[in-house]
C-alpha cells in the first residue's frame, strides 16, 4: 500500500548553498518524489533577480548538518506516520558516498519553482537510501525561503 507525504519548511533565511530538503527512504521501503515546490518572499523586483541551481541527487550515506529534522505530513491525515525521515536548511551538505545528479536545474528567484514530475520521470528512492534537494549556488545575499516535497512511500 502506498501513501502520500508533504516534507515542508518555511520561512527560513537561506544566505549559502545547502540541503534545502532531504529524505531518507525505509530500510523495508521504496519512496517517490512526485514534485518539488520552493519559493521566496524577501527579494522582489528586477534589481533583486538571481538565479539559483538546484540539485536532486542521490547516494549521500551522511546527512548534512546545520538543519533540523522535519516531520513528514501525511496528505490523508488519518494516515499512519511516515516510515522514511527528513531533514531541512543543512547547511552543511550531504557529500559523503557515491552521489549521483539526478536532475540540474536554475531557479529564477522572482517566480516560484515548481517541479512537478510525470509518473515515468518520477525519481525513486531505494530502501535506505537518501535524496536530496540541493541549493548548489550562493545567493548574493539572505533570501527567506519556504519550500515542500511531495513524497509517495510503498510498502
Amino acid at each position: 500500500m502506498s501513501r502520500m507525504y508533504t516534507v515542508p519548511f518555511s520561512a527560513v533565511s537561506v544566505a549559502a548553498q545547502q540541503d534545502l530538503i532531504a529524505v531518507v527512504a525505509h530500510a523495508t521501503r521504496l519512496a517517490v518524489l512526485h514534485a518539488v515546490f520552493l519559493s521566496q518572499v524577501s527579494e522582489v523586483g528586477d534589481a533583486a533577480e538571481e538565479g539559483l541551481a538546484i540539485l536532486i541527487k542521490s547516494g549521500a550515506t551522511v546527512a548534512g548538518s546545520g538543519g533540523s529534522a522535519v516531520t513528514p505530513v501525511p496528505v490523508d491525515i488519518i494516515d499512519t506516520v511516515a516510515g522514511f525521515t527528513a531533514r531541512a536548511n543543512d547547511t552543511t551538505p550531504a557529500g559523503t558516498g557515491t552521489i549521483v545528479t539526478h536532475h540540474a536545474d536554475n531557479w529564477n528567484i522572482r517566480v516560484s519553482y515548481q517541479l512537478i514530475f510525470t509518473p515515468e520521470m518520477r525519481i525513486l528512492i531505494n530502501p535506505a537510501r537518501r535524496l536530496v534537494v540541493g541549493l548548489a549556488t550562493t545567493p548574493a545575499d539572505a533570501i527567506t525561503m519556504s519550500g515542500v516535497l511531495y513524497v509517495e512511500e510503498i510498502g
